[in-house]
């Protein structure tokens, strides 16, 4: 199978259609020296002498009965990967994807809005997706999470995208990925056509049948919608496979 693709997408007009590795000991704050603590490194050094890990671990202040703060601050990228975290909105989902405490959620989500807000004036340049490449480069930092996850790139009529979605966190079947979950933002965000992704952490790049029969039949109802499914990869952590050249969407 050919694992790199320059195949032009290309938008169909729809006008006429009408539904892991063994973990580590994380110190604890107290294990610290008071100047390397967090917020002790913060005061003496500012914010950017700190590392993501522990600027999370500032904003969530402590951690639960079940996890001290460091540790859920590191477990936070290492199963929802920075960017996703980036871009979620939904403090209710991200609270269940890693299961943490509801208000802990909320104040991630909270900084992130203010970030964005501040920023959003400053962004780059926007990004267009016309090829799986395009696709891959954009969402290539997949390949390195450890637990499979299912992201969507949502684009507008000039195949630029105005959206990024973390769809789900967990084996990729046609059981429990519903097209609702994947063609929602794309009503939300007016989207007209959607890139899904979704990675191997076994690092194998060969599409199962569960990942056949899935982007099947969102296929089908991405038709329904007259929202098309340009394309589903599987990304591992040096590698990509379009299933667009590979079955028959």
């Amino acid at each position: 199978m050919s694992t790199i693709s320059q195949t032009p997408y290309l938008l169909k007009d729809q006008d006429l259609l009408l539904d892991s590795s063994e973990s580590e000991y994380v110190l604890k704050v107290r294990d610290l020296p008071e100047q390397e603590r967090p917020r002790e490194k913060l005061l003496q050094l500012g914010p950017s002498h700190l590392t993501l890990t522990e600027l999370v671990a500032v904003l969530l202040g402590v951690g639960t009965r079940k996890e001290e703060v460091l540790e859920m601050a590191q477990r936070i990228f290492k199963e929802y990967g920075e960017k996703s975290i980036a871009n979620e909105t939904n403090a209710q989902k991200l609270s269940d994807a890693l299961d943490i405490p509801l208000i802990k959620a909320c104040q991630i989500i909270a900084s992130l809005e203010i970030g964005r807000r501040f920023y959003s004036n400053k962004a780059g340049r926007p990004v267009y997706i016309r090829t799986a490449k395009h696709a891959y480069q954009y969402l290539k930092d997949m390949g390195h999470q450890d637990k499979e996850q299912l992201r969507g790139l949502y684009l507008n009529s000039r195949y630029r995208v105005i959206h990024e979605e973390l769809i789900s966190v967990g084996t990729l079947t046609a059981n429990i990925i519903h097209p609702r979950e994947v063609f929602q933002p794309a009503i939300t965000h007016g989207a007209v056509a959607i890139i899904i992704a979704h990675n191997h952490p076994s690092d194998s790049i060969e599409p199962t049948s569960s990942d056949i029969q899935a982007t099947t039949q969102l296929s089908e109802a991405g038709k329904l919608l007259g929202i098309e499914l340009l394309d589903h990869l599987i990304i591992t952590s040096k590698r990509f496979i379009s299933l667009k050249e590979n079955i028959d969407l």
